[in-house]
């Protein structure tokens, strides 16, 4: 990709001088430019006001934060001329965060934007047998992640899943390591230890715990060849959402 800048410039912008601006998303982009419509453009014409001639910042949401100049702006779309790219590397693109519904839309989707905000991109939400609250928002859900990965800078777009148990988890080709507070194995010796993880799938447990029925399902060697690792997160019992953000934020710290 050809960009104004040389490569020495385009090396020394650093994420800290992002600190301040606003990020938009757009998979529109070519080589010298980017199409944006649709909600963005509405926020960026509308609510920001901004003209032809600012400097905005998009990412694709493949790992790329571009530096751009508008330079037409219509009524069905922008577009951005590429003055600057920027890319950055997904330390977790092999972590899987399997989260319970949990009965309380606000504390569900305040756990998910605290993940994504720590570089958790891979989400299934499933649901347990004591799960209250039933049924996917796939698409409210996504918007959730959106908004948290241009809010907190990020450059990779997440994805969400759903399973309607926990089968469809157990069936995914990778390592299940699920968190049980009676493990005596802690997630810090595991983090400890330098441990290369990946494709990994971490299971939180839901808000009444799971029964013994899915417990059983969790022992043993699966089909794929993955291979169960139970761990204990921390010394005291956490409720689901503060476990999902817990782990993201230890995770993030062994960055």
């Amino acid at each position: 990709m050809q960009s104004t800048k040389t490569d020495e410039e385009n090396s020394s912008l650093q994420p800290v001088f992002l600190s301040d601006v606003e990020l938009y998303f757009s998979q529109k982009v070519s080589e010298k430019k980017i199409l944006i419509d649709g909600a963005e453009l509405h926020h960026i014409k509308y609510v920001m006001r901004h003209k032809s001639g600012d400097e905005i910042f998009v990412t694709d949401g493949k790992g790329q934060i571009y530096k751009t100049e508008l330079t037409v702006i219509s009524t069905k779309d922008l577009t951005c001329r590429i003055l600057q790219r920027m890319e950055y590397p997904n330390h977790f693109s092999g972590i899987t965060f399997c989260v319970p519904r949990l009965k309380s839309p606000e504390r569900f989707e305040f756990a998910l934007e605290k993940s994504v905000e720590l570089g958790i991109t891979n989400f299934i939400v499933f649901e347990s047998k004591r799960t209250i609250a039933k049924g996917e928002k796939l698409d409210r859900w996504q918007k959730v992640l959106t908004s948290a990965m241009k809010q907190s800078l990020r450059s990779w777009l997440p994805k969400i899943s759903y399973a309607k148990s926990l089968d469809g988890i157990i069936k995914q080709n990778g390592t299940k390591i699920l968190f049980d507070q009676n493990s005596d194995k802690t997630f810090q010796s595991i983090l400890n230890s330098q441990l290369t993880i990946g494709n990994c799938f971490f299971i939180f447990g839901p808000e009444g715990g799971f029964n013994k029925e899915e417990l059983r399902i969790t022992n043993g060697a699966y089909p794929d060849g993955g291979w169960e690792l139970r761990i204990r997160l921390t010394e005291n019992r956490l409720r689901s959402e503060t476990a999902i953000v817990t782990a993201a934020s230890m995770l993030a710290m062994n960055v």
